[in-house]
């Protein structure tokens, strides 16, 4: 435990916390969100609340949709399931879609990265479709599997019905949503390496090459924005799911119903703008840092390392520190089965304040924890009676 064992000297120089209602009690008054149906801000690492507008109300999402398939893509990477490199054939189904498409053709053989740009720069039906095919063997299955991550997110107000954002009956979201599905994609950090992409080609050199144009054209404007997804349809008007960082603050702002474009990116600005300029963040923990260990005498090693499963924060107004140290609670239960796989819960940690809980995350294995094999048994039994005797 030796990181933990320094926790306190790290908190004492967090001078923290406003609770999360706290935050968002001048949302009546801001009035950013002028122009569109619902507005949403929040915090990244802490998912605090920064600003709010009907943003429970249940709303076509458009192409926002592809956050939750980038997110299942990402997820399916992060398990081994699927590789960047591996080439995936394009079904007739697939090379259909209409709407925004990077064109591909029926039998055509495209790398997942490549499938992962024309979503995230181009926003491509067809790229969207194409990929959860192949994750979960046809479209509705995938939508299925969309469908239980909203469960598992414990989100009321979103119901998918296809990858894409096509239009489609029963095929809603809510801005409150779409944040909390987006804060989940952005724990895999790579993501942002494509959505702030602004102009890019596939199939270069070729007769066939595609230039991909962002429709997110803050990537191109604003240094700080790097993703995540727009939309549009003549139902849901234009809508976007953002992100910004900035001096090791992220953000992330969304605006669904806005009569315009320019009207869509200036909410979207103005609640970052105001993000930045009124909030910080201070760090406690990096992503995949080591919290504690789980030592098991019937596992091949003895020690096994728990790390984060993604950065942790604390958030505060500028200007209004606290100098009461927030509580860590470090909980690694004893009992579990193995084997345990890389990245699994093994724990939890939390963070609280004044009796409040201002953060909890899961703790995860750094690496494999398997059964000892029968050789590691023996020379470990070996050992012991060797050490007795001495």
């Amino acid at each position: 435990m030796k990181r933990v064992t320094y926790i306190v000297g790290i908190v004492i120089v967090l001078l923290f916390m406003n609770i999360q209602t706290s935050f968002a009690e001048e949302e009546d008054t801001l009035n950013l969100g002028k122009n569109a149906k619902s507005s949403m801000l929040i915090e990244q690492d802490t998912g605090m609340v920064l600003y709010e507008k009907n943003a429970h109300e249940k709303l076509p999402p458009a192409s926002m949709t592809k956050v939750m398939t980038l997110l299942l893509v990402m997820e399916a990477i992060e398990n081994n399931k699927l590789g960047w490199d591996e080439k995936i054939t394009v079904s007739e189904y697939a090379s259909s879609m209409g709407g925004s498409q990077i064109f591909l053709d029926v039998g055509e053989q495209m790398t997942v990265e490549d499938l992962v740009k024309g979503i995230a720069i181009a926003s491509g039906n067809d790229a969207s479709v194409a990929l959860a095919e192949r994750i979960a063997g046809s479209e509705s299955a995938f939508v299925a599997m969309m469908n239980e991550k909203v469960k598992q997110l414990n989100l009321e107000n979103t119901k998918f019905q296809n990858s894409s954002g096509l239009p489609a009956k029963n095929h809603y979201s809510s801005a409150y949503d779409m944040a909390m599905i987006a804060k989940e994609l952005l724990k895999y950090e790579k993501i942002t390496k494509y959505t702030a992409i602004y102009e890019d080609y596939l199939r270069k050199g070729k007769e066939n090459e595609f230039w991909l144009v962002n429709t997110n054209k803050l990537v191109r404007f604003y240094p700080e924005v790097d993703g995540l997804k727009t939309g549009y349809t003549s139902e849901a008007k234009f809508c976007l799911t953002a992100t910004a960082k900035k001096d090791g603050m992220r953000v992330i702002a969304v605006t669904m119903g806005a009569d315009s474009a320019k009207n869509r990116n200036s909410i979207i600005m103005d609640m970052i703008h105001y993000a930045f300029n009124h909030y910080e963040a201070e760090k406690l923990f990096d992503k995949g840092e080591e919290l504690t260990e789980i030592k098991n005498l019937q596992t091949e090693n003895l020690t096994y390392d728990v790390v984060t499963s993604q950065q942790i924060s604390v958030l505060h107004k500028k200007g209004e520190k606290d100098t009461s140290a927030p509580k860590i609670d470090v909980h690694v239960p004893e009992n579990y089965q193995l084997p345990v796989k890389k990245g699994e819960q093994v724990g939890t940690i939390t963070i609280s304040k004044d009796d409040d809980v201002i953060h909890e995350s899961p703790l995860v294995l750094e690496n494999d924890m398997e059964k000892a094999s029968l050789g590691t048994l023996f020379k470990r039994g070996l050992f012991q009676i060797v050490k007795i005797k001495q």
